[in-house]
């Protein structure tokens, strides 16, 4: 990744390139991720080893799993006691999955991309010392999960948060904190049975296409 003071001279389009190339280079990642959609806050662990596999413990709400291999979305709410397994569709927007080689592949082909306000760094929040570059991307069709996205790339070329309008035009935001790169993460991480004694919920985004 190029030093903050060199990326003045990347146009927006090539900006992100350095980032989905630095995402490429990781094997796995592990971070401290916190979901905010409107007034509902969701904070846990996420885990991610290529090419697509996700996992996120949450410890908000306690003791949520959500599990993903890119095809299959699996999520346990022990709260109501149920899980929901959902068959994922080529480009639904997968939680978690945003800020991986996949997820930038995407952005790459389906969105078109801008400086939020300038190539210059600025606080990701008021009096924050972490300094990000801002990319805002719009989209080039309605298929997409999100009209807009702000992306916040810290000066490691490591997204620090993700800000999103849906197509509903609902606003959510994700946090990316504590970011550990190449653990070596086994792949069994991302095993997981729900309790047997869960009610399970199929296809619950959407109904099935044909």
């Amino acid at each position: 990744m190029a030093p903050i003071a060199a990326q003045e001279l990347l146009t927006a389009p090539r900006f992100f390139d350095t980032v989905a190339e630095r995402y490429a280079s990781i094997e796995d990642y592990i971070a401290e991720i916190s979901m905010l959609n409107g007034e509902e806050r969701m904070e846990g662990t996420l885990s991610y080893r290529r090419p697509n596999l996700i996992r996120i413990d949450f410890t908000r709400p306690a003791d949520q799993v959500m599990v993903s291999d890119g095809e299959t979305l699996l999520v346990h709410v022990p709260r109501y006691n149920v899980t929901l397994q959902q068959e994922l569709r080529r480009r639904q927007e997968n939680v978690g999955g945003l800020a991986t080689a996949q997820g930038l592949r995407l952005m790459r082909a389906n969105y078109s991309i801008a400086y939020l306000e300038g190539p210059a760094a600025v606080p990701l929040d008021e009096g924050s010392n972490v300094m990000v570059t801002k990319l805002r991307l719009d989209w080039r069709s309605t298929n997409e999960g999100f009209r807009q996205l702000v992306l916040s790339v810290d000066d490691n070329g490591l997204i620090r948060r993700i800000e999103g309008i849906t197509a509903g035009y609902d606003e959510v935001r994700f946090d990316f904190r504590n970011i550990r790169i190449n653990q070596s993460i086994p792949a069994t991480r991302f095993d997981y049975t729900p309790p047997s004694s869960a009610n399970r919920l199929n296809n619950f985004l959407f109904e099935q296409e044909g």
